[in-house]
């Protein structure tokens, strides 16, 4: 009895999900250390967000320091993100995909929401869609629907003065 071994090419076809399903990669790699909880302990930011969540029970309250340290880091008026995710998806109460922003209208899968947040927040100050625009002309960019940018802005407004810095 002779064994007959196939000396030819044996080819694996490696099926991926659709490009809008892959999970974004933060460029920022480096995650929210918990030590950042006592960074932004007295921060007066972090008390109106939590306050503003709470009130109005959105689950995102719990981030409230990830939205901190991404617009510190990436140089953002503190209000942008937690506006956008309480225009896009309540404060985190409907979303899919880890997607509290519905950056490319949802379809985007973040790996977790803060990494969600520090994507977003990275793509606001660095892309060339957004670097060096107004907050006007970023948030037109961001949804062209014409009440969008007004939306966005009377919550920012709800959160607080702009003019709060981080007390650190």
């Amino acid at each position: 009895m002779k064994q007959v071994v196939s000396k030819g090419l044996v080819l694996f076809t490696i099926i991926l999900p659709p490009a809008a399903n892959i999970a974004a990669q933060p460029k920022f790699t480096c995650p929210i250390p918990m030590s950042m909880e006592q960074k932004y302990a007295k921060d007066p930011r972090l008390a109106l967000m939590k306050k503003f969540f709470a009130e109005r029970q959105c689950p995102v309250e719990k981030l409230s320091v990830d939205f901190l340290a991404a617009s510190d880091t990436f140089g953002l008026d503190w209000r942008l993100l937690p506006s956008i995710s309480f225009i896009e998806s309540t404060g985190g109460k409907a979303y899919k995909n880890n997607n509290i922003f519905g950056w490319d209208n949802g379809d985007v899968l973040f790996p977790t929401i803060s990494a969600g947040i520090l994507t977003v927040a990275e793509e606001l100050a660095t892309s060339h869609f957004y670097k060096g625009k107004s907050l006007d002309q970023k948030l037109s960019t961001y949804n062209r629907y014409p009440f969008y940018g007004p939306r966005v802005k009377m919550v920012m407004a709800q959160l607080g003065p702009d003019n709060l810095g981080s007390v650190n």
